[in-house]
């Protein structure tokens, strides 16, 4: 995304919010993404060490010692999230412009594979939320339908 934003910053006048949309949103997600790696690859780290060592330490929960990174995740998806709904907002708002720059007004156009890569990007995000929305009201309909009995297990303690 922030390839294709930075490539393309001057390539939509008509709109010139949709190529800083990708870049910062490309760079901001990449960083969101290596901040999630390292805490997983830190927190099995730990786990790892506690099981291996037999770790008898007060602390139960070792990878709560850098709680303030919990912080630094939520405004990261805070601001992605309204991020992405103001690309939302900047994508449509000029649906299907010109794609070719008009004789008369040469500011009214916007290159259309950016303006394709942006819509690209957008109906992909919806449908992952779709369908994470979906997998979720199934689970939740699943778990609420289901008893004991589905999984072999007595109430009779």
């Amino acid at each position: 995304m922030a390839f294709v934003g930075v490539r393309n910053l001057d390539a939509c006048p008509v709109q010139p919010m949709i190529p800083l949309y990708l870049l910062v949103g490309g760079v901001v997600g990449s960083v969101k993404v290596s901040f999630l790696l390292y805490d997983i690859t830190r927190m099995r780290a730990l786990i790892a060490k506690s099981v291996v060592i037999g770790d008898d330490d007060a602390d139960e929960y070792p990878w709560r010692q850098n709680a303030h990174r919990y912080y630094v995740h939520v405004i990261l998806s805070s601001f992605l999230f309204v991020w992405f709904t103001l690309g939302n907002y900047w994508v449509f708002s000029v649906y299907m412009p010109n794609f070719i720059a008009p004789y008369q007004r040469p500011h009214e156009y916007c290159k259309k594979s950016l303006y394709v890569f942006a819509v690209f990007v957008l109906a992909l995000s919806h449908s992952v939320l779709a369908l994470l929305l979906c997998g979720g009201v199934c689970l939740h309909i699943c778990s609420r339908t289901s008893t004991r009995g589905d999984y072999g297990e007595d109430d009779s303690d």
